[in-house]
């Protein structure tokens, strides 16, 4: 497998100009790997080749594992970042099955369930809960550590945030109130902090599982680049020091999200995050809007200054759409569910292939419209209804009328 070259880390080529089971699994390998990163981990190049054969359908990802497995137990030469390299490729194998499987567990047990999967084989206590107390030292809070709960309530604390997320609507609800709530509940569910290790990675892997169920289309890409600054969004998001007058900073998670959700372009730095960045740094930026957003001196929740220019065609078409069929199909399901027979009758169309290929198809393919079957597409009760980039399309919409 020696052909395979090293800069198929990103599998770019991939998702450019593969297939697209191709461009599904690629993506699966870029989050997995960018992952590690979180905790300074790389993986071999074995893996790489690895995952390329897997992403070429020459093998199943069981096999891939098998292949790993083979690898180390007959690995005669070691260096001395065999083990972090070895953690590194299983942690990452393990995710790539994980994303790949179309099933999600919303509780307590699902959550503690991602946790098994991503590290069986790697941790001795994989899916347990820590039964002691932790700190961490952080490079963005001058060696400070954010209050983590104590272990005696892990599984309360998750069993409530995930009850209060279930009862959530986002029906009806504007796209700066989606994000705020969306980031409020993964910065609350990472700060439990409920295993000894391997917190962020496991939080990643459920928001992402948690988002695909909620119809996002999510973008794989910027958890692989992006990871640490994901991670250390969170740290911000979750640490306050009344003495050196520093409030609680969702802000920065908010922008991630923004960037994942919505094509926003946010400069996704480490640098921005630090508590006492320099002057260069103070200010993170929009790269296609130029809006800016300061730090949070002092309160809680702040609205980012905003330079007020147009925003670019461009960035409109990722948010919403120029797709006037589309927009019609969206406001006709509204807060909804309908057959592709009502659905049709509601937008006022009775040919059912051009309905399919001018109206439904592209309002699932751009991420507005989900089935409420996903895994049984010919299901006997079959319905279409909004994802929430879809509510915020429908709610947008509304508003102009």
């Amino acid at each position: 497998m020696s052909h395979f070259k090293e800069e198929y880390l990103n599998f770019d080529e991939y998702i450019r100009q593969g297939e697209p089971s191709q461009r599904e699994k690629a993506g699966y390998w870029q989050t997995a790997i960018g992952l590690q990163a979180v905790d300074g981990l790389k993986v071999s190049n074995y893996l790489q080749n690895t995952a390329c054969r897997h992403i070429e359908g020459d093998i199943t990802i069981d096999e891939a594992r098998e292949l790993v497995n083979q690898y180390y137990i007959t690995k005669t030469a070691h260096n001395d970042n065999d083990e972090d390299k070895e953690e590194a490729d299983r942690v990452s194998l393990n995710i790539v099955k994980v994303l790949s499987s179309p099933t999600f567990d919303f509780s307590t047990g699902g959550y503690q369930s991602v946790h098994r999967r991503i590290f069986e084989g790697v941790m001795k206590h994989a899916g347990e809960f820590r039964k002691y107390d932790i700190t961490k030292k952080e490079w963005v809070l001058e060696g400070d550590t954010v209050l983590y709960l104590n272990w005696e309530d892990l599984r309360r604390a998750i069993d409530y945030d995930l009850e209060q997320e279930r009862a959530y609507s986002y029906k009806g609800k504007s796209q700066d109130e989606m994000i705020s709530h969306l980031t409020k509940f993964v910065s609350g569910l990472w700060q439990i902090h409920a295993f000894g290790e391997g917190n962020t990675r496991t939080t990643a892997v459920f928001t992402i599982q948690y988002l695909r169920s909620l119809g996002f289309d999510v973008n794989n890409d910027l958890f692989a680049k992006h990871s640490w600054y994901f991670r250390n969004a969170l740290v911000r998001a979750n640490y306050h020091n009344i003495a050196k007058g520093i409030d609680y900073s969702p802000i920065y998670l908010e922008h991630f999200f923004r960037n994942l959700l919505f094509g926003e372009q946010w400069d996704l730095r480490n640098r921005y995050l630090h508590i006492h960045p320099t002057e260069e740094w103070s200010v993170q930026p929009n790269l296609n809007t130029q809006q800016v957003s300061n730090k949070y001196p002092t309160s809680t929740r702040q609205t980012p200054e905003r330079v007020p220019e147009q925003v670019p065609e461009q960035v409109q078409n990722q948010l919403f759409t120029n797709n006037e069929n589309i927009k019609r199909l969206v406001m006709a399901i509204g807060e909804h569910q309908m057959s592709l027979k009502e659905a049709m009758t509601a937008v006022g169309l009775r040919h059912r292939m051009n309905f399919i290929e001018y109206s439904l198809t592209p309002a699932m393919t751009d991420g507005f419209l989900r089935m409420l079957y996903p895994n049984s597409p010919h299901h006997p009760r079959q319905k279409y209804l909004l994802t929430v980039k879809g509510l915020a399309l429908y709610n947008e919409l509304k508003k102009k009328e």
